[in-house]
This record gives C-alpha cells, sequence and structure tokens, in this order.
C-alpha cells in the first residue's frame, strides 16, 4: 500500500486519477501525493446558520458565483483519508505543499486528515497528527472534517446487533426490513463479464446520478468511465450488490473487501422504488451481515448521513482540514470564523447534548 491513511484498495484512487470527476484537474504533488484542481462553492461545509445568513442577503443569486473559487486541494474524494505519502517525513510534506502551490489559488486544502482513527494502526496516526501539527507550525489554519461513520464487527448475529439500540430503533429498523420480503439479492464481483456491455453500465450510472441529483452538496460529479473503471476490475476485491424488486434492478451498491475491512463507497437508486423498499436501511444490514459472515473486523459507511447512520449504530470518527490561505487577511478570517464550516462537529456536539 503506497500511502500513509489509506484504506482502499489502489485501484480506486488509480481510477481517480485516471477519470476525474467532472471539472477536476488532477495530477500528483513533488512528493507524490495526488491533488486536484476544482471550482469550490465556500458554503459547501457552512453550517446552516452561516448559510442561510449568506443565501438570504440582497441579490445573492445575482453575486453567489463569487463565493465559487478555483481551489487547490491535496487528497482525493475517492479515499477516506488523505493518502499520504510515506518516503517523506510530515513537515517536509507541510512544506513542500506549501511551496509548491500556496501561491497557486487563493485557497490550499489538505482534505481529511486522519485525526486518531479507529481504523489505522498506531504508526499511520502517530504520522498523521505530526502532518497537521507540521501543517499548522507553516500557517494552515486547522478545520474540523466530516464524520466517517463506521462499525466494529464484533456481534453473532443481526439479532445480536440490534440488541444494542434502544427499542424504539430495534423496532424501526425491524419494520422496514420487512421489505426484505419482496427483495432478491445478488453479490456481483466487479470484473464480472456483464459490466463489459454498455447498456448494462448505463443503467448503474443512470441509477448513481439518482443519487447525485438529489444529493445536498454536489460537488464531485463522478463520471461514467470512472465506474466503467471500477466495475471492469476484476482484481481490486470489489464486489457490487444488486437489490431487484419483481425482477427490475431498483438498487446497487459496490463495497470493497480490503485489508480486512468492507469498505462502502458508491450507491445507485431507483426513485421512487428504493424509498418504497427501505434500501437505505436493508443495505446497511445486508453490509453488517455480509462483513460478518467473511470474518472482517470493521464495516466502513462513508462521510454522507451522520445522523440516520447513527440512528443505525454506527461510531463516528473524524478528520481534520489544512487549509493554507494565499491572503494573511483571509487567513486571520480563516481563524475567526473556521468554526461555521465544522458542521459535523457541531452536529456531533448537538447529540451529545441532547443524550445527556
Amino acid at each position: 500500500m503506497p500511502f500513509i491513511s489509506q484504506l482502499e484498495p489502489d485501484a480506486l484512487l488509480a481510477a481517480f486519477m485516471a477519470e476525474p470527476p467532472a471539472g477536476f484537474v488532477v495530477d500528483r504533488s513533488p512528493q507524490g501525493m495526488p491533488g486536484f484542481v476544482a471550482p469550490f462553492d465556500l458554503l459547501t461545509t457552512a453550517d446552516d446558520a452561516l448559510r442561510r445568513r449568506v443565501t438570504g442577503l440582497p441579490l445573492y443569486r445575482r453575486w453567489s458565483r463569487l463565493l465559487r473559487w478555483r481551489t487547490r486541494f491535496a487528497g482525493t474524494t475517492v479515499s477516506e483519508y488523505a493518502p499520504l505519502p510515506a518516503n517523506v517525513s510530515p513537515a517536509a510534506l507541510a512544506r513542500g505543499l506549501k511551496s509548491a502551490y500556496g501561491r497557486e489559488c487563493r485557497l490550499l486544502i489538505v482534505k481529511d486528515i486522519a485525526q486518531d482513527s479507529p481504523l489505522l494502526d498506531d504508526a499511520d496516526n502517530a504520522y498523521a497528527r505530526a502532518f497537521a501539527s507540521a501543517c499548522e507550525d507553516e500557517g494552515y489554519v486547522l478545520l474540523e472534517g466530516q464524520a466517517l461513520a463506521w462499525v466494529p464487527i464484533d456481534f453473532a448475529s443481526t439479532d445480536d446487533y440490534l440488541a444494542r439500540l434502544s427499542s424504539g430503533r430495534r423496532k424501526n429498523i425491524r419494520r422496514k426490513l420487512r421489505s426484505l420480503a419482496g427483495l432478491e439479492i445478488e453479490a456481483v464481483p466487479t470484473g464480472d463479464a456483464r459490466f463489459d456491455d454498455a447498456a448494462t453500465l448505463a443503467t448503474y450510472y443512470a441509477l448513481f446520478d439518482n443519487v447525485y441529483a438529489q444529493s445536498e452538496i454536489h460537488f464531485d460529479r463522478l463520471t461514467a468511465p470512472f465506474f466503467r473503471a471500477l466495475l471492469q476490475d476484476a482484481d481490486s476485491g470489489g464486489v457490487v450488490f444488486v437489490y431487484r424488486h419483481a425482477g427490475r434492478m431498483i438498487g446497487w451498491n459496490l463495497c470493497y473487501e480490503h485489508g480486512g475491512k468492507l469498505i462502502d463507497k458508491y450507491v445507485g437508486f431507483a426513485y421512487p422504488q428504493a424509498r418504497e423498499h427501505n434500501l437505505y436501511f436493508v443495505s446497511w444490514m445486508h453490509n453488517l451481515d455480509y462483513a460478518r459472515q467473511r470474518g472482517l473486523t470493521h464495516y466502513v459507511a462513508g462521510w454522507t448521513d451522520p445522523e440516520v447512520k447513527s440512528f443505525l449504530g454506527a461510531r463516528m470518527t473524524f478528520t481534520r482540514h489544512a487549509v493554507y490561505a494565499r491572503n494573511p487577511l483571509l487567513r486571520m478570517l480563516l481563524r475567526r470564523l473556521g468554526g461555521h464550516f465544522e458542521s459535523d462537529r457541531q452536529w456531533q456536539a448537538t447529540t451529545e447534548a441532547t443524550d445527556e
């Protein structure tokens, strides 16, 4: 594995570099770290209060484009954590990224630096801590990142897992799992011959596009060639769980069995059928059961929907983003307002306060 903090198979990062999201320009830093330049809406990770305040200003629609900046990122949008090169010290990496890119755009963002992750070993966590500290020494501003959902596979059965949840949640989930009676589930390895068919690939991509269209964040629109590369790769450890009702595909979920973990990456849903058959909840429980039967240690469930995933029993681990602003005044402003761009951490704090 070429990068520190890498949970995914190499093939996923290779596909990102070969077939990047629409509008992204990808490259590698002088130290070998993947990165990209892309338009970035400054409100993408803003909390609700700031978003309402800004979007409520007079004539917002006319000048909102001014908040969309060409931005340099170090990292990818397909890896859970920043892929950090193993052959360079944390201080040299922080300094080298700033030297190479600190003047290129208004913002340089090193995204998703692991923060004492239960999914990484001690050495990787130590490197990530040292790197974050080195970034701060170089003038980057550290911001809390998104909540990454994960579940330890330490239960003996679905009933055992559900027994750990509150009675209200158990009842709700069991009710949704009744949808299983009307579903057929097939596990298809990536590289299967069906993925050589252009019409089949188009159908899978259309269902992914459905999910993208209803998402609140539209930052990285992954392309059809990207998914073709993933679905046709027989050596990546990928498995596609296909959900059918009455013989028709109404959803799919691409996961990777890698490093002893099940890494959940992408879904495609047909609406309204996916909602009618509770595919989000059904696929969650199916993935947990699959990981248990395969003897895996963790289910890694991704960044989105922390409220729903927490309801389903997930634990959360956070990252940090290291942001370097080219303009010193902007850097100072970022330090003052940074908390408004840590919405997932705010959600966790609110949840914990409510639980108390």
